[in-house]
């Protein structure tokens, strides 16, 4: 692709590569418990707005249930304090967001805990790697905007469909550290006690692409990321890796001066730390999208649905792009002529050609993390 990619015409080939290899799936069975639309439909099972009635049923349904159990969405992860907070103000529903600062793999590890619980998510929000494994956990659902989403970023039934991505980068504070201008710049000394990733690539989505980013920038692949393991071990070796996660604390702290972490997460450190600069290598330039999907146990079904149907509308999309993340709709809402244009603008300038890792990249490169990186930074 050429530079400056600023629209999601890259989503295309991004789902070409990492569309999760789903069957199709018949709807959970029915939950006796699940609230009901004017229709007479269950909102355990429903999976359309469409099959309860409509969306004034949904969103009445919703209402009556009155709560949405999310888990893992810090409020500055793509704007997600905004987006709670417009949710819960439009619809009068209260949002528990439980654990934001924890793991895609600490989601489902949470839920099926919580299973039958009150407390248990509704709603997730995953990494590609995890939402892979863990498709038996969802509830097929349909937005009523499902069909301007591209074919190659959702499943056909609405067990799971791509919403917003952006590419791998490395954030500095420019008044603390030089200017990068590649990836290996970052075994130099001036980095030392420096650069921190966000999460355990392990478990978090981030710091999987992370590892990815690095392999690739050394010469390997997304999938083969030998070289990036070796490449965050000589980042050890040197005195450069803190095994941190940064947070918007640390960085305007300063214990964070580096991190490597999604360019939209990147970017939002600019309006608190206005020497923060965005760096994404034009030789290791690594596109993600991270996954949404229903739960299938969710103790509050409807309220569930309506987050989806706002999370796709045009409102949550431009709340995703001013955020500095790429809404998965971005195109469509274009020709439409709703997209945030200003937003749009502003999104961080990328050159170079896209890495997109598929799913056997995904899982090659987990099998090899599991045995392998905790010994490298340990």
């Amino acid at each position: 692709m050429t530079a400056r990619t600023r629209s999601t015409a890259w989503l295309a080939v991004v789902a070409a590569a990492t569309s999760i290899a789903v069957a199709a799936c018949s709807p959970p069975a029915k939950d006796s418990s699940g609230s009901s639309g004017s229709s007479g439909g269950s909102a355990a099972t429903a999976t359309s707005a469409q099959a309860l009635g409509g969306m004034d049923a949904l969103v009445a349904a919703a209402k009556k249930e009155g709560t949405l159990n999310v888990i893992a969405l810090p409020p500055d992860w793509a704007n997600y304090g905004a987006i709670i907070t417009a949710f819960g103000t439009k619809y009068g529903i209260k949002v528990n967001s439980a654990q934001p600062d924890a793991s895609s793999a600490d989601e489902i590890s949470a839920a099926t805990r919580l299973k039958g619980q009150d407390s248990a998510p509704d709603v997730f929000d995953l990494g590609a790697a995890v939402a892979t494994a863990n498709t038996t956990m969802f509830a097929p659902y349909k937005t009523t905007t499902f069909d301007s989403v591209p074919t190659d970023l959702k499943d056909a039934n609405g067990l799971w469909v791509n919403d917003y991505g952006g590419y791998m980068s490395v954030g500095y504070d420019s008044s603390k550290v030089p200017a990068p201008t590649s990836f290996a710049d970052l075994l130099k000394p001036a980095y030392k006690g420096k650069v921190a990733l966000n999460g355990d690539p392990t478990k978090a989505g981030a710091a999987f692409a992370g590892v990815q980013m690095a392999s690739i920038a050394s010469g390997g692949s997304a999938g083969e990321v030998t070289k990036g393991v070796d490449f965050f071990k000589q980042l050890k070796k040197a005195g450069n890796f803190i095994p941190v996660d940064p947070t918007p604390a640390t960085i305007a702290s300063g214990q964070t001066p580096v991190v490597i972490d999604w360019d939209y997460l990147n970017a939002a450190q600019t309006a608190k730390v206005p020497t923060w600069k965005v760096y994404v290598p034009d030789n290791a330039v690594v596109a993600g999208y991270y996954v949404q999907a229903v739960s299938k146990d969710a103790p509050h079904p409807a309220a569930a649905r309506l987050w989806q149907e706002f999370l796709y509308s045009d409102e949550g999309q431009n709340l995703w792009l001013k955020g500095g993340a790429r809404p998965v709709r971005f195109d469509d809402m274009k020709k439409a002529g709703t997209l945030d244009a200003t937003a749009a603008a502003a999104l961080p300038p990328v050159t170079g050609t896209p890495v997109v890792p598929t799913a056997a990249d995904s899982d090659t490169a987990k099998a090899y993390l599991a045995k392998e990186w905790a010994n490298a930074v340990g």
